[in-house]
């Protein structure tokens, strides 16, 4: 029996495809049993890698494409943004970026770079590989559950507290 479950697609590198990979990355980050606003953040991050191979990997005459493979594990989920597009240098956006100070003038924040901030701070795990030949963003999720240990019986409520 295998570790992990593994989902790939395959989309065009256009704006209308950030949509139906969000709704899949979800729906799969439901089956691992995330909680709705551990969905939320993953798809935020996962949209900020896709908007980012969208907006930057390929020249405006290529026909791009990308590449979202998605591991799903008992605890988490690991999430492959790729493309075979223009490359950058993650370090050195990155030291461009943040960090941002909450005394900060919004409407001075630096926008770019403003995805990969929010992909380390959404995410657990955040790698960049820069092959000569495009980008590969490797994010990871880790399953936290507020939840009863298995064992008790009961949950004690206002309703069956004696007085």
């Amino acid at each position: 029996m295998r570790a992990f479950d593994y989902i790939e697609i395959r989309v065009p590198a256009k704006p209308q495809y950030v949509g139906v990979i969000r709704l899949t990355v979800s729906g799969l980050a439901s089956r691992v049993g995330f909680s709705y606003d551990q969905i939320e953040d993953l798809k935020i991050a996962v949209s900020e890698a896709v908007t980012n191979v969208v907006q930057h990997a390929y020249d405006s005459y290529d026909d791009g494409e990308i590449v979202i493979g998605n591991a799903l594990y008992d605890h988490k989920i690991e999430v492959m943004v790729s493309d075979y597009g223009n490359s950058f240098n993650f370090e050195e956006i990155k030291s461009q970026i943040g960090p941002y100070q909450e005394d900060e003038n919004v409407e001075l924040l630096r926008e770019g770079g403003l995805g990969l901030y929010l992909m380390e701070t959404l995410m657990d795990e955040v790698r960049v590989n820069n092959n000569e030949g495009g980008v590969t963003v490797f994010m990871t999720k880790y399953v936290t559950r507020e939840q009863v240990k298995d064992d008790d019986e009961t949950i004690t409520t206002l309703s069956n507290i004696q007085r």
